[in-house]
């Protein structure tokens, strides 16, 4: 019978942990080497509840884009033979009727495009307005950083959703208008976070060097400063995002916002709360898809501040 040597075996340890050693030191290695952003997103699809928020989300609105298209029920066929009929999955009408017999499943899932189009583009306005406006109060800095941060100020005295109301009912109901009249009252704490990120940045290396050949401010502004303040700003785009559909969907509630034949989650649950002794599912089905995809945004918008949290770095 054959027996190991023990010198054999005692010689294969140091090497086994050689070997695990050296792979550490090249994963460290391989890690240190990603840029900030690769590490960012390597961080970010490891968070489970960011990345199931995500897909539900991109669920939703795919649904949103699809359901309106393929449905056998149109948002406006109406009949009074189908009034505020439970849910069923008879005819196809699986969350129910209201009480004009039209097809809530249908447009619950209307009324997530509209409201989603609302939060991306009023978003999307108040980003480019905030990001332009701090870069160059930082930027520029002295004077003419502390006029613009004052009228920051004052405009932030001001509620906001009074402000808005103000310019529905004086640009009126138009849809296109909803979403810019959003924007234009939400770019504020967007300006002062880039603000405060550009007077970081703009203190930077590369940025002196930028301006020691002579390059013009605007080209500085846009390859270095934006670029390299634009971090927090993401993650506070998947907080405004909720933010806006909930600013729409309190236009709505009070009348000011979408009107009918089109419809959003707020109008439906304006819409739902009168029934909500008889024909419960009115109210509940747009509310609890309404109440899920601002838990998702608000996940993700965590997901995203974890990932770029310098100190994870």
């Amino acid at each position: 019978m054959m027996t190991k040597d023990p010198r054999t075996e005692h010689d294969a340890e140091p090497e086994s942990f050689g070997g695990a050693s050296n792979i550490m030191k090249a994963e460290s290695k391989r890690t240190v080497s990603m840029s900030p952003w690769a590490q960012a997103r390597r961080r970010f699809l490891r968070n489970t509840a960011a990345i199931v928020s995500l897909a539900i989300l991109v669920t939703i609105l795919l649904l949103a884009i699809i359901i309106p298209i393929i449905w056998p029920h149109k948002i406006e066929d109406a009949s009074l033979d189908t009034i505020l009929l439970a849910p069923s999955f008879s005819d196809f009408h699986w969350f129910g009727t209201d009480a004009n017999g039209r097809d809530l499943f249908v447009r619950t899932f209307y009324a997530a495009r509209i409201s989603l189009a609302v939060g991306l583009t009023a978003t999307s306005v108040a980003l480019v307005i905030g990001t332009i406006y701090g870069a160059v109060a930082g930027y520029v800095g002295g004077k003419t950083d502390q006029i613009m941060m004052r009228i920051v100020d004052v405009l932030y005295a001001l509620p906001l959703l009074f402000v808005v109301i103000i310019l529905v009912t004086i640009l009126g109901n138009n849809i296109i208008l909803i979403f810019f009249a959003i924007g234009c009252v939400e770019w504020l704490t967007t300006a002062r976070i880039i603000r405060g990120q550009t007077l970081s940045v703009k203190s930077r290396e590369y940025v002196e060097s930028a301006r020691a050949i002579a390059l013009p401010s605007r080209q500085i502004v846009q390859r270095y400063i934006i670029p390299n303040a634009i971090g927090p700003v993401i993650v506070y785009v998947t907080l405004l995002i909720p933010i806006n559909i909930i600013v729409e969907s309190s236009l709505s509630f009070l009348g000011l916002g979408v009107q009918e034949p089109l419809t959003s989650w707020g109008l439906m649950i304006s819409q739902g709360v009168d029934l909500l002794d008889g024909a419960p599912w009115v109210l509940g089905f747009p509310a609890l898809l309404f109440a899920v995809t601002l838990y998702c945004f608000n996940f993700v918008g965590d997901g995203l501040r974890d990932a770029l949290d310098p100190k994870e770095r």
